[in-house]
């Protein structure tokens, strides 16, 4: 049986939502994935981001990487629309960086968690 534990983002403070400063590669840190290649060993990313800007922002969500397409999410976020879901639980290990950068710097927030699983 798999053990689950639910964890904040590395790249935030006491669970905050992480302000996205970058407008380009590389991005502002979200998460560090666990490290190692372990089968079995691997954190369930889950990241929901807010768009305070007056306008639509371009969000794009490097996951362990920067290589376009493989390892990028590139999405149009609405304006106030409240959090509005980036990245549904995909899977990450090795200590790969999760990183973001938008259109228009420090409107952009995002939060979320990992749920690091490890079969028992």
């Amino acid at each position: 049986m798999a053990v689950f534990k639910k964890r904040k983002l590395s790249g935030s403070t006491d669970g905050k939502p992480i302000k996205v400063v970058a407008t380009a590669t590389a991005g502002t840190t979200i998460h560090t994935a666990v490290a190692g290649t372990t089968a079995g060993t691997y954190d369930e990313i889950w990241l929901f981001a807010q768009n305070n800007h007056t306008a639509v922002v371009t969000l794009t969500i490097e996951m362990g990487g920067a290589t376009v397409p493989d390892n990028t999410i590139v999405c149009s976020l609405d304006t106030k629309a409240g959090l509005q879901m980036v990245v549904p639980g995909l899977v990450l290990q090795n200590a790969k960086v999760v990183k973001a950068f938008a259109s228009t710097a420090n409107v952009i927030t995002i939060s979320g968690f990992v749920n690091a699983i490890t079969d028992a």
